[in-house]
């Protein structure tokens, strides 16, 4: 019989070993493994047009306006209806994305390694909140700031992380979380931290390669403007971390938890490729002004990939301040945090919490310790309005549906249960 004991020890150290540096930056077209013209990544486990959520539907139709497919909302949506555009999880590409997640052939992605592994991660740049792709949104100004962002943010990044590259000084996604949980963030709703980090940590080597110094202000202005800037690197590091610990055979550890509006899906190291998935929960979020919870969208995005990775709504102890925005009190969030330790493998090496005495995070979600306690992953996450074009309506707490994980725990004890 397999030792899952055993199995779980080896799937937690390699998620606990990896180190993800960022290496790299290109269009996803040249960068992304599989990524091929006319094909759209989302977030969230499998979907097809006709099961698209309202904030996957606004993403397709702005990234096919910002692609030049076409030229108005109406041309872009009977274009994706009609069959001409391959959708595809950014799980199934090494990649993740948050909210709808949509990767398009033109956008830029940075590139994480996992030294430890080998393995690479890929993510787009952050836009920021409000009316954004990955909110749904498709205005003129989300396509002109996608545009400004493909034409001169990233070049500007590229040189930069390029020459640190050259230097043998790669920006370490892992340590900027580290650090960024002492100083209040907890890397899925709240990374002013992280962003500031990642600027001082990058910022000499764009001087040393941006001779424009006009743009140079541009990139400094729009990511310190932006305090998600950092989510999406936590977010590829996550991936790469945790893609590392998947394929342990008899693990019942869960290496990706993804929602797509529609869908809430989860695979487990040691049952292969298999989706498990049921209906996406609907947030009960904090609410910005103007907005009802019957404008909200099911709950959507990759970036569950955070609490899969042990920080998210798994660290919420360490960020007390969070709850101005999502909502709750102080010791709401330290409750959140203590209650995860009951459905977890270990405590994370590297993530600790000062409020609980720098205890590690809960790290590793068992899907038979939740099959167990009954208690399902709490999540912090933005809310998306349910109409295409509408973008964020607020952000909150979530608890992810038990019923993926009770499939999984089945399916696990048929493989290595059974007599």
């Amino acid at each position: 019989m397999i030792d899952i004991e055993k199995a779980n020890g080896e799937a937690l150290s390699r998620l606990l070993s990896a180190q993800p540096l960022l290496v790299g930056m290109g269009k996803a077209k040249d960068t992304v493994p599989g990524m091929k013209d006319r094909m759209l990544l989302h977030a969230g486990p499998p979907l097809t047009w006709e099961t698209a959520s309202g904030p996957i539907r606004g993403g397709v139709m702005a990234a096919c306006m910002y692609e030049g497919w076409a030229d108005t909302p109406e041309e872009a949506e009977k274009l994706a209806a009609g069959g001409a555009i391959t959708f595809d999880p950014c799980h199934h590409h090494h990649a993740v994305g948050p909210m709808a997640g949509i990767v398009s052939p033109s956008m830029p992605v940075f590139v994480l390694e996992n030294r430890t592994a080998g393995n690479t991660s890929y993510v787009t740049m952050n836009e920021g909140l409000g009316k954004v792709l990955r909110m749904g949104a498709f205005a003129p100004e989300v396509i002109e700031r996608l545009r400004w962002m493909e034409k001169v943010l990233y070049p500007v990044l590229d040189a930069g992380i390029r020459l640190s590259v050259e230097r043998g000084q790669e920006v370490d996604v892992k340590n900027i979380v580290a650090q960024a949980l002492h100083m209040g963030d907890e890397l899925h709703n709240r990374n002013k931290a992280g962003t500031s980090l990642f600027l001082r940590a990058i910022a000499p080597f764009l001087v040393e390669t941006c001779k424009n110094a006009a743009e140079l202000a541009e990139v400094i202005r729009f990511i310190d403007k932006n305090d998600h800037f950092f989510l999406n690197l936590a977010m590829a590091a996550a991936k790469a971390s945790t893609e590392a610990a998947h394929g342990v055979e008899g693990s019942s550890l869960v290496t990706i938890m993804a929602r797509n509006g529609t869908e809430f899906g989860i695979k487990v190291s040691g049952l292969g490729d298999d989706w498990f998935t049921c209906q996406a929960a609907l947030p009960d979020v904090l609410l910005f002004p103007g907005f009802t919870r019957e404008d909200t969208n099911r709950d959507i995005g990759d970036s569950a990939i955070m609490e899969t990775y042990g920080v998210g709504g798994f660290a919420l102890a360490a960020a007390p301040a969070i709850v101005q925005f999502i909502g709750g009190t102080p010791k709401d969030a330290a409750n959140y945090t203590l209650e995860m330790y009951e459905i977890t493998g270990g405590e994370n090496n590297m993530f600790t919490i000062p409020a609980l005495n720098f205890r590690g995070t809960p790290t590793g979600i068992d899907i038979l310790k939740v099959a167990e306690t009954g208690v399902t992953p709490v999540l912090d996450t933005g809310a998306a309005h349910r109409e295409p074009g509408r973008g964020q309506v607020g952000a909150g707490i979530v608890r992810m549906p038990a019923e993926a994980f009770l499939k999984a725990a089945g399916a696990f004890a048929d493989r290595y249960l059974g007599e």
